[in-house]
């Protein structure tokens, strides 16, 4: 048994400054566009187990095996998603399905700014409610681009838009994995997260808008922007605190989308925004001139072909999703593997832990209920609606993981290092920093759910990483546990614009390989301060009048 050490140098200035060396690694080197992600995602992997090994005394063999397991956990379910999702976006562009997808969502309105909103707002949101991890960026950002917006801002507006619902995602699990760690009922927990969340679904919209458009592109289709960001906010709140927390963004986008759709035909833009330029480019990002021309408005039949493959998928993704149907496959369709010599062998110790707690390692191979495995027989299914036969499905999916090779290495890596930091408690002695705080927990607090995410690529593995912690801190320092740790959950949803695995996804999604550097530097910022903003409404939820009167209380 190996206990986990937060202060390996007895200097906590310090042994912070180390334990953050391969987030700061991975980040610097996309970033910077010296090297291609996959090779960045490698080469902080390896500083990561330096650190781990070298400095906070973990033993090299658990630490390894640590990587390994990450990297399979990196591809179920995350790089299964990705793969089976690019694969149904291939099938549906071959037959040309996804051109006149394109254009079905496309002619609902000419306006640019008005598509960002029901694309890559609310449909996503759908499917971030749906299923979750990467595939409301992987669809989005392919229409989009599709439309004709550059590569960029394809990749960076999906980003932003895909916020606000992530902590309600893939049927609540951010949620579930949060009450799992911390023993706070789920309701609870969502309640809460359902009266931080509902002023940044409004918030986003705007945002998106403008930095899309600018500040005079944004006012002139302000009234939209609010209806859109309004009833999604409002369902949002209603949802999640009346109803339960498994349906919200499902219920919510559906809303949204009806509303912004209906309120486009009492209201209209006086200028309409044709042009899918990212403000202050005149180019797109790949060098070609970025195409202007009005969208063309296909046919009913053409509308039902084009939307019958999602039919497929929101059907099918919506029954993997429910807890009943993951109970009766998990049931015989599992294999669980404890890793030998990780498994039960590390201690996590107080404060992290109110006692020393073994760390589970197990992989557990969940073949059917994976949200991947549903992606795929609904892609499937979508080929023989379009008419391919099973050879040229065949020949597609080869192609697919061929081209999604680079993406399936970094995902893998990347979560090679989120395992790896959680097992060796590297995540911990940067949570601990945030924690010593004080008075200002509330904010920092937030901060490192936001750390959480963009260390992980998800919120719910930043909730199971650093929710008990939250519990821990909380409770030491008189605040509520229930609101930090929906705080963490909240404050989460911005760091998933800038962690490595969506911008992969997104990257992939766009076909702007390489690009990666690209992305992170424009989403960077925005994530910081839409963060920051966060955490300044629980400082506010927390002390001050009337907002301490939101708190959910037990």
């Amino acid at each position: 048994m190996w206990n986990q050490v937060y202060d390996p140098l007895n200097s906590a200035v310090l042994s912070t400054a180390l334990a953050a060396v391969p987030v700061v690694i991975l980040l610097g080197l996309i970033a910077s566009n010296v090297v291609k992600a996959h090779i960045a995602a490698i080469i902080a992997l390896i500083a990561a187990n330096l650190v781990a090994i070298f400095i906070f005394t973990m033993p090299a063999d658990m630490s390894i095996r640590a990587s390994i397991l990450g990297a399979v956990t990196g591809f179920f379910p995350i790089g299964w998603i990705v793969l089976n999702v690019i694969f149904l976006y291939r099938l549906t562009v071959e037959k040309g399905q996804f051109e006149k997808l394109q254009q079905t969502v496309g002619s609902v309105t000419d306006d640019r700014r008005i598509q960002l909103l029901l694309i890559a707002f609310a449909f996503g949101a759908f499917f971030e409610g749906a299923s979750g991890f990467g595939t409301p960026v992987a669809v989005t950002g392919a229409i989009l681009i599709g439309l004709g917006f550059s590569p960029l801002a394809a990749s960076g507006l999906s980003l932003i838009a895909n916020t606000a619902p992530v902590a309600f995602g893939a049927l609540g699990t951010p949620i579930q994995g949060l009450s799992q760690v911390t023993g706070i009922d789920p309701y609870l927990l969502g309640a809460m997260v359902g009266r931080q969340l509902p002023f940044f679904s409004v918030l986003v919209p705007f945002w998106l808008v403008w930095v899309f458009a600018g500040w005079r592109g944004m006012i002139q289709i302000w009234p939209v922007i609010l209806v859109t960001g309004v009833s999604f906010a409002l369902p949002q709140y209603l949802i999640s605190n009346f109803i339960n927390p498994w349906i919200v963004d499902i219920g919510a986008s559906l809303i949204s989308m009806a509303c912004l759709v209906g309120f486009l035909r009492v209201w209209q833009p006086k200028e309409i925004w044709t042009s899918p330029k990212l403000r202050g480019h005149d180019i797109s990002d790949d060098g070609r001139i970025v195409d202007s021309r009005p969208v063309q408005r296909p046919s009913r039949a053409e509308i039902w072909k084009a939307i019958t493959p999602w039919v497929i998928v929101c059907a099918v993704l919506l029954i993997w999703g429910t807890g009943w149907f993951k109970s009766a496959v998990n049931s015989w369709a599992v294999w669980n593997y404890p890793v030998p010599g990780l498994d039960k062998m590390i201690a996590k110790m107080p404060p992290v832990a109110a006692a020393p707690t073994p760390e589970g390692a197990t992989f557990a191979f969940t073949w059917l209920s994976y949200t991947g495995t549903g992606m795929l027989i609904a892609a499937i299914l979508s080929g023989f609606a379009m008419g391919f036969r099973p050879g040229q499905m065949v020949r597609v999916y080869g192609q697919t993981i061929k081209l999604c090779t680079y993406s399936l290495i970094t995902i893998a890596a990347m979560l090679s290092i989120g395992t790896l930091t959680r097992l060796s408690g590297i995540d911990s002695t940067l949570g601990l920093a945030f924690a010593g705080t004080g008075v200002l927990y509330p904010f920092f607090g937030t901060l490192l759910g936001w750390l959480g995410v963009a260390l992980t690529g998800s919120d719910t593995a930043s909730n199971v990483l650093f929710g008990n912690l939250q519990k821990v801190t909380s409770e030491q320092l008189g605040l509520s546990p229930i609101l930090m740790g929906a705080a963490n959950s909240s404050g989460g949803v911005m760091g998933k614009m800038i962690d490595a695995q969506s911008i992969v996804v997104a990257s992939t999604a766009t076909n702007w390989f390489g690009h990666e550097g690209s992305i992170l530097r424009f989403v960077f910022w925005h994530s910081i301060v839409l963060a920051c903003l966060v955490g300044v409404l629980v400082m506010l939820q927390a002390y001050v009048w009337p907002f301490t009167a939101m708190v959910v209380v037990n």
